[in-house]
């Protein structure tokens, strides 16, 4: 069985993809729009889309003939705190033993 944050950390691995993130954070656009916004391809844009919404970082909302899409606010603030979770434990040892070091005199 995966963990749900592997989709989503696969999908903002690519620049292009969060890029369209940050452009849809707090507002609807369209695909053409982002693909534009990107210097996408539509067809390459319509790709990096589907691997947002299939993670589960981006919605969809059907408009007469246009697809508006936005970020998923609260599943990048779950993708955000299994981050922090990820790093705290490693980030306090690395604090943890730089401290000593400076206790200790070490050099750099």
């Amino acid at each position: 069985m995966t963990d749900p944050s592997d989709a989503a950390l696969r999908a903002i691995a690519h620049p292009a993809r969060r890029a369209m993130l940050r452009l849809v954070w707090d507002t609807e656009r369209q695909a053409s729009d982002l693909a534009d916004a990107t210097g996408l391809t539509r067809p390459a844009a319509s790709q990096h889309l589907k691997q947002l919404r299939e993670a589960g970082l981006m919605t969809v909302r059907v408009d007469a003939n246009r697809r508006l899409y936005r970020a998923d606010v609260a599943q990048m603030a779950q993708l955000a705190s299994f981050l922090d979770a990820f790093w705290a434990a490693p980030l306090q040892r690395l604090q943890s033993a730089a401290e000593r070091r400076t206790e200790s005199g070490g050099a750099s």
